[in-house]
């Protein structure tokens, strides 16, 4: 990951975020008008603080496709494509998102996390014709609305102020994060741990393959996936409006006096309020009022806890 702050954070208006986001910009004066403004299909988001790497070589999707969750089979170009790096056991130890251009596959991964996956596939070379660079220093990662929907796009980084200058309206982090946290989107390591499953976070379907031949853990999926009841599930939380604050990412989620999970991200919602995404144990009751941080927290279904898959309906 580049230390180096985004040059949009010049923009007018830009103040620099936090934690792992701290390169790029919370917001441009008004993270209200800018969670409409992307809600309406204007603007783009600089997330050029994300990890880039790239996969090239003739053997690069045949490889990829036996060792991730996701079918990269005859992938067309540039079709975005969301794919999981499972533990044995069926844990997510990596996840990352890209397309193929023809040449090569590009994906971005969370801040910081692409030594660690490159690291991995490195080791999973062996004699595959394969070559694996980081590439966060060339290439940043930006976030657009449309009116047909939204996607990421890859943009040369010493492009990033031509790219904005197009695109504008900037919009920040965190209206970026409110509107994703209420899609039901979790982040790896943030709204998960290291013992997620993919049944547990919806990622059934957008970045597992069910129909494709073996990969590291897909045991794991298949059992709870045909089974059911994976042992917790994802969990959007209504928080109590009256604190003026948001749970730390990793807060203890209590039923009554007893953890039965963590909160991860958390925003605050122009028009939901102040939320946040919860992994949250499965036999906990829906209609359950849980507290964090002594602030009372509804659930809304995010994860279903019988069938493991991401129910809510996709928001812009």
């Amino acid at each position: 990951m580049t230390a180096t702050p985004s040059p949009l954070l010049d923009l007018p208006g830009a103040v620099a975020g936090n934690g792992v986001d701290a390169p790029v910009a919370a917001h441009y004066g008004s993270f209200n008008a800018e969670q409409r403004t992307l809600e309406s299909g204007e603007g783009f988001v600089d997330l050029s603080h994300r990890d880039v790497l790239r996969i090239e070589g003739p053997d690069r999707l045949t490889w990829l496709h036996s060792l991730t969750t996701q079918f990269f089979l005859d992938l067309a170009p540039r079709v975005w494509t969301d794919a999981l790096v499972l533990s044995p056991q069926g844990h997510v130890e990596h996840a990352f998102s890209g397309y193929d251009d023809g040449e090569a596959f590009v994906a971005h991964t969370e801040p910081g996390a692409a030594a660690a996956l490159l690291g991995f596939l490195e080791r999973m070379k062996f004699m595959t014709r394969v070559e694996l660079s980081d590439v966060t220093d060339a290439v940043a990662v930006t976030w657009r609305a449309s009116s047909s929907g939204t996607t990421y796009e890859l943009v040369p980084r010493d492009q990033l102020a031509t790219y904005a200058a197009a695109a504008g309206p900037a919009c920040g982090m965190w209206a970026f994060e409110a509107l994703r946290i209420a899609r039901g989107e979790p982040r790896h390591l943030v709204d998960t741990d290291a013992r997620t499953i993919p049944n547990e976070a919806g990622w059934v379907g957008p970045a597992v393959h069910l129909d494709k031949g073996c990969y590291r853990g897909q045991e794991t999926v298949a059992r709870v996936h045909t089974l059911g009841r994976p042992p917790r599930r994802l969990t959007l939380l209504h928080l109590d409006g009256t604190e003026n604050r948001l749970p730390e990412q990793g807060a203890e989620l209590l039923h009554g006096e007893k953890v039965v999970g963590f909160v991860g991200s958390s925003a605050r919602h122009h028009e939901l309020g102040p939320i946040a995404l919860a992994m949250v144990k499965r036999n906990v009751p829906l209609e359950a009022t849980l507290e964090v941080d002594s602030m009372p927290a509804a659930q809304e279904v995010v994860v279903d806890p019988e069938v493991g898959l991401h129910v809510r309906p996709k928001l812009r």
